[in-house]
């Protein structure tokens, strides 16, 4: 996706709202109409040779629930389990998946305007998976396609089939 569509994924519908969450000392911001709920910190059940950044997996309701630390996945300098750890459960397609963060901020609604295209810079983040910026006040987040950066081939928890 060129800079061009993801301008115009932008600015194309009205304010939508996002759920903030810290990783270190930056601030993210997802849709939230993929999050499921949020959860305190739990340790999960270790999955043999899974990548260090997926912690294991939980029990939720029937459901076996893989639980990504994004502060592992994201290369954040410490990721210390306390009282503010949460995990923030995703609803994407037909997946379940938890994601470790620092702490939840709130749920914002950005308008459009308040918007603007990421520029194109390698880091840790996949550029795809990154929609643009959103500035609110003295605020500023980073906006994630979480369902594109949970479905990535190195994540490995989707199967190529689904």
């Amino acid at each position: 996706m060129g800079v061009m569509e993801k301008a115009e994924d932008l600015t194309s519908s009205g304010a939508r709202e996002y759920l903030t969450f810290r990783l270190d000392q930056e601030e993210y911001g997802i849709d939230i109409l993929k999050v499921q709920e949020i959860r305190g910190y739990e340790p999960p059940t270790r999955v043999a040779n899974a990548p260090d950044f997926i912690k294991g997996v939980v029990n939720l309701r029937g459901t076996i629930v893989p639980i990504v630390d994004m502060r592992l996945k994201f290369g954040c300098s410490k990721a210390e389990y306390n009282a503010f750890t949460v995990v923030i459960v995703l609803n994407l397609r037909s997946r379940i998946v938890g994601i470790v963060v620092d702490s939840v901020s709130d749920v914002m609604e950005l308008p459009p305007d308040s918007l603007k295209v990421a520029p194109d810079i390698d880091s840790v983040i996949d550029s795809e998976a990154v929609i643009g910026l959103g500035s609110l006040g003295d605020r500023m987040l980073i906006l994630l396609d979480i369902e594109r950066l949970m479905t990535a081939p190195d994540m490995g928890l989707v199967s190529v089939s689904e």
